[in-house]
């Protein structure tokens, strides 16, 4: 794990690299988080299952999480609590950490859970309660974690092992969402509805429109859709800035596409190529205010790219 710093005119710079202790691990994902007291961590997980949550103040180990039971395929951050993260997982579960006391608070699976890897897991941006999941089996999970707050709110003063706590399973969504017929590799809220995308060159807004007798029940009305070219393989995932003002997502063949989020019919804003950009991109990171994109490549490159205000 690599932290960088985009510095203006272009410049990347290094500033802290980890690596970790196993040297077969491969990490998937990484994510920043919070302490408490505001201390920036860095949050990976990959092939071996396990969370290292790093200090990035002082450059240590924080905590290792051990619980999965297989790799870790994302890993999220509660934007309006930075110290409760998310992780998604091929053991079919997501699971809900606590980054201070290393504690697993929620684990989302059983008889409603998902029933093969899960891909991708995104926290509402405005709802704490919510999140949404997808994966393998070719669904989107909508769950809500309302009725275990108490849980949560527990694990910020639970001053006994992480080990003893009460982890409570939750096993039915509040919603089930069949978007997408094949595996559903990337979905972020966008408000109350969700950005979700399968195999198919596209990503599809839709609105999940709950029943309120019947939970885990309900319709998905199809809002509009943002054709992608060359974006039919598994494990492309896309990005949006702060605002959601846009999404930045990578192709097969090394182009990126950004599409504005705020207008209907769908604008593109930017088709992004290169000459020597060609391989695959797996992940995009917008900046805060959408200026700048990164891309993670296949090949092992990232790439940068800066928009220029013209007159």
């Amino acid at each position: 794990v690599t932290v960088y710093q985009c510095l203006e005119g272009g410049v990347i710079a290094v500033l802290q690299s980890y690596v970790d202790e196993d040297k077969d691990e491969s990490f998937y994902t990484v994510s920043w988080a919070c302490n408490i007291d505001g201390t920036p961590f860095v949050v990976a997980g990959g092939i071996n299952g396990i969370i290292r949550v790093i200090d990035a103040s002082n450059e240590k180990i924080h905590k290792s999480f051990v619980g999965h039971g297989d790799s870790i395929n994302e890993i999220r951050t509660q934007p309006l609590k930075p110290s409760l993260i998310v992780s998604a997982s091929k053991d079919e579960s997501v699971r809900l950490w606590n980054v201070h006391t290393g504690i697993c608070i929620l684990i989302f699976a059983g008889a409603g859970g998902h029933r093969n890897e899960v891909l991708s897991v995104d926290f509402h941006p405005s709802d704490i309660y919510r999140i949404a999941s997808c994966g393998m089996d070719n669904s989107v999970k909508i769950w809500s974690m309302k009725e275990f707050w108490t849980y949560v709110e527990k694990s910020f003063t639970w001053t006994d092992l992480p080990s003893k706590f009460p982890t409570k399973y939750v096993q039915f969504p509040v919603f089930l969402a069949s978007v997408h017929s094949n595996y559903v590799d990337c979905n972020r809220w966008l408000g109350d509805f969700i950005l979700s995308k399968s195999v198919d060159n596209e990503i599809v807004l839709w609105e999940p429109k709950m029943k309120e007798q019947s939970p885990g029940e309900g319709t998905a009305d199809i809002l509009q859709k943002y054709p992608v070219p060359e974006c039919d393989i598994w494990f492309i995932k896309f990005s949006c800035d702060f605002h959601y003002n846009a999404a930045a997502i990578g192709n097969r063949e090394g182009k990126i596409f950004v599409w504005e989020l705020q207008s209907s019919p769908p604008v593109l804003i930017a088709r992004l190529s290169h000459a020597q950009s060609k391989s695959p991109i797996r992940q995009t990171a917008t900046s805060f205010d959408g200026s700048t994109i990164l891309s993670c490549c296949e090949d092992g490159t990232i790439w940068r790219w800066d928009s220029v205000q013209t007159n």
